[in-house]
């Protein structure tokens, strides 16, 4: 059994060569043509279980001060901050039956955040609240997102069930019209889009996978229906039944437990194996995080950002897997965005990614008693290549004589679906159940996606104007041709492992261009030249990621191996730098995006 150490120079070369082999096992030719989206008749994948029958209703005709697109954390922070700043009428639209977003539609058996609740749950100073686990149930994160909404009052004027179809910027009325799928067309003098990247459900693509006769759902959409039980298990519904997994990512290793508690057996099929870190979760007091102080959330979010961020800090108030592995790297961070000497920094980086990637695979060793299960549940590709997830249960499950761990790198994939179960490897795998843990598709929601129409001045649609002439805006928020339009997510703005912390601080913005433009009786529209000067900030100092990322296994940070990030890049600077850049430019140059 191996030890956690740095490896040696030449231990380094063998683990080069494989983590090579190991993602050439992996890399398909079709890349992100390999999942179906959950539409057309595949759309029953997406139905919301949750939702209440909406009562019929009239199309809408009014005016509202805000339309806020998305009702998950970003929108509900958005409808928050607005109404800090005094806006009366504010109008949440989403397609789910109610506020929470992704923990509106995630309610599988295990499910809980992997930040630490105290700071990962915005608006704790604001609401009073205290979570009461490190790492809280989703059950206590949904709650939490209707808390805010109810203190703001943002349920009143909400619609949900409801689908916004497009937006059209009308000249005469310097305002935009927002139709909807229910009929609607009514008018908002601002619109602020909190769509999200992660909310589709996505499936693989495996042949024959609409043929199947026995039960099968997405984990977003659990069918307690079938299942019986709760987030907290017991699913009695699933007694003496074979249950087949698709999927190992942070879903899967949340949930793959809770089924091997009560189905008769567990088959779990694996491409890829995620790296799982100790979770230690338990129960907390008010005393533990120091809630007697003000702002004391606020401060153990800030902290918990710089950490992660790789800045300099005097203290970690949080100590857990992400701060420990960040003080790991504390001293790359900042090079890997800005690196001096490449060959010295790479070098650095390689050996304390393979230190820490050795303790992963000895915690592999160390729990799991079957050898050549344990030896497949090992990850080999570096630490930062997928997202790493935190379980003291899910390596224990594979102990039980109920779960068999199925190995599908060889054959990418499972080969195909029947009517009684699935093929790997020429192996038939007769199930009763089919789950699919296979996350959500990336960019398919809101203006990216193309689902979410944006007409601006002289009718011109924001997404051509983007594929002639490249993303632009000032700062992620606004864009020039598209007034009193304000955008939130990734795109030319922050990034951190608490998404959040980020939203907050973008509804925070959100809020004050609202505030100001209707303080000058102004429209919000950035120039040109404040884009050009923002991609020319964007463009100093950006790093380049392409390097890494086509070392890695295929996933959805790098486009299923294609070796770049997924998405648009994010300030290249850090978080940290990027929220004082904002607070600096709303106190000396917001004059640059208000316009009569």
């Amino acid at each position: 059994m191996t030890s956690p150490q740095t490896p040696a120079p030449d231990e380094l070369s063998a683990l080069r060569r494989r983590y090579r082999h190991e993602r050439e096992r992996r890399v398909r030719p079709d890349g992100p043509r390999q999942y179906r989206a959950t539409e057309a008749e595949f759309g029953f994948y997406a139905a919301d279980p949750y939702a209440e029958v909406q009562a019929e209703r009239e199309p809408l005709r009014d005016t509202v001060d805000v339309a806020v697109v998305g009702g998950g954390f970003g929108g509900i922070l958005a409808g928050a901050r607005l109404r800090q700043r005094g806006v009366e009428h504010v109008r949440v639209i989403d397609t789910a039956g109610g506020f929470g977003g992704t923990w509106y539609w995630n309610r599988y058996p295990g499910i809980h955040c992997d930040i630490e609740s105290h700071v990962y749950l915005p608006m704790l100073d604001e609401t009073g609240y205290v979570p009461r686990w490190k790492y809280a149930p989703g059950e206590e994160i949904r709650r939490h997102a209707v808390r805010i909404a109810q203190k703001y009052d943002l349920g009143a004027d909400a619609l949900f069930s409801t689908t916004v179809t497009a937006l059209h910027w009308e000249e005469s009325s310097r305002s935009w019209v927002v139709t909807t799928d229910r009929g609607d067309a009514f008018r908002a003098t601002y619109v602020v889009t909190a769509t999200g990247t992660l909310s589709e459900p996505k499936l693989p693509g495996i042949p024959g996978i609409e043929r199947f006769a026995g039960h099968t759902f997405h984990t977003s959409r659990w069918d307690y229906g079938y299942t019986a039980g709760s987030p907290e298990g017991a699913l009695t519904g699933l007694a003496g039944k074979r249950v087949g997994v698709v999927g190992t990512g942070a879903t899967g290793v949340q949930v793959i437990p809770k089924l091997a508690e009560d189905a008769g057996h567990v088959y779990v099929f694996q491409r890829t194996p995620s790296t799982v870190d100790v979770r230690a979760n338990r129960r907390t007091t008010a005393a533990d995080v120091g809630a007697d102080r003000e702002g004391w959330a606020g401060a153990r979010r800030e902290n918990f950002l710089r950490i992660v961020a790789g800045e300099e800090f005097d203290e970690d108030l949080v100590a857990d897997g992400w701060t420990s592995s960040a003080a790991l790297l504390e001293k790359l961070l900042p090079s890997f965005r800005r690196p001096d000497d490449r060959a010295d920094f790479e070098a650095a980086y390689e050996a304390a990614d393979a230190a820490k990637m050795n303790e992963v695979r000895t915690r592999v060793e160390r729990t799991v008693t079957d050898p050549a299960t344990a030896e497949a549940l090992k990850p080999w590709y570096r630490y930062a290549c997928k997202r790493p997830t935190f379980s003291d249960l899910y390596y224990p499950a594979f102990n039980r004589g109920n779960v068999t761990l199925v190995d599908t790198a060889d054959t990418h994939g499972i080969e195909r679906v029947t009517e009684d179960g699935v093929v790997v490897g020429g192996a038939a795998y007769a199930l009763d159940c089919l789950i699919f843990a296979t996350g959500f598709s990336v960019g398919t929601s809101g203006v990216l996606s193309g689902k979410l129409p944006v007409h601006g001045r002289g009718g011109t649609q924001l997404l051509h104007a983007w594929g002639q002439h490249g993303i632009r805006s000032l700062h992620g928020f606004t864009c020039n041709g598209f007034p009193n339009l304000i955008q939130m997510g990734s795109l030319q703005n922050a990034s951190s492992v608490n998404y959040t912390h980020i939203l907050d601080e973008q509804a925070v913005h959100a809020a004050a261009l609202v505030a100001a433009a209707e303080d000058r009786g102004a429209l919000l529209e950035p120039s040109r030249a404040a884009e050009d000067a923002w991609l020319a900030t964007m463009a100093q100092g950006a790093p380049d990621h392409e390097w890494f990322h086509a070392e890695c296994t295929p996933g959805y940070y790098n486009r299923e191996g294609r070796g770049r990030p997924n998405g648009p890049h994010a300030y290249p600077h850090g978080a940290t730098a990027f929220h004082e850049l904002l607070r600096r430019w709303r106190e000396e140059s917001m004059d640059e995006v208000l316009s009569t």
